[in-house]
């Protein structure tokens, strides 16, 4: 005999973004509003990945101001060097905004010069 699934019932999604736009700080708030004034986040895995990029915003952020009131340079026994958190802001930056790309949700433009449209070097015929 077949054991009968539970009844799924359908959560408004203004419910639960707003239960993950709770947990956020004002940067990664912010950018969750923004993202879903502007476009339509949906499915869970893509809401998740926004919810982790908003995550790395307030980190982001939270890098920047310890960095603003400490100095982008600290002193040691060798002399000045960066502050140990320049490198963890600005890899919090760049997963927010490959994130962003790969959610589709920032146009992604090619780097570099563009094609010569097909002519190029030719091998030369014998």
């Amino acid at each position: 005999m077949r054991k009968k699934s539970p009844k799924l019932k359908l959560v408004p999604s203004a419910a639960v973004g707003d239960a993950a736009s709770s947990t956020l700080g004002t940067a990664g708030a912010t950018l969750w509003a923004t993202i879903q004034n502007d476009f339509v986040v949906a499915d869970a895995g893509s809401r998740e990945t926004l919810l982790q990029i908003c995550r790395a915003a307030d980190r982001a952020e939270e890098y920047a101001a310890i960095i603003n009131a400490e100095g982008p340079v600290v002193p040691s026994k060798h002399g000045l060097r960066d502050h140990p958190l320049c490198k963890h802001e600005l890899a919090a930056r760049s997963f927010v905004v490959r994130g962003l790309q790969r959610l589709g949700l920032e146009d992604v433009k090619p780097v570099g010069r563009p094609g010569s449209g097909g002519i190029g070097w030719r091998p030369p015929h014998d």
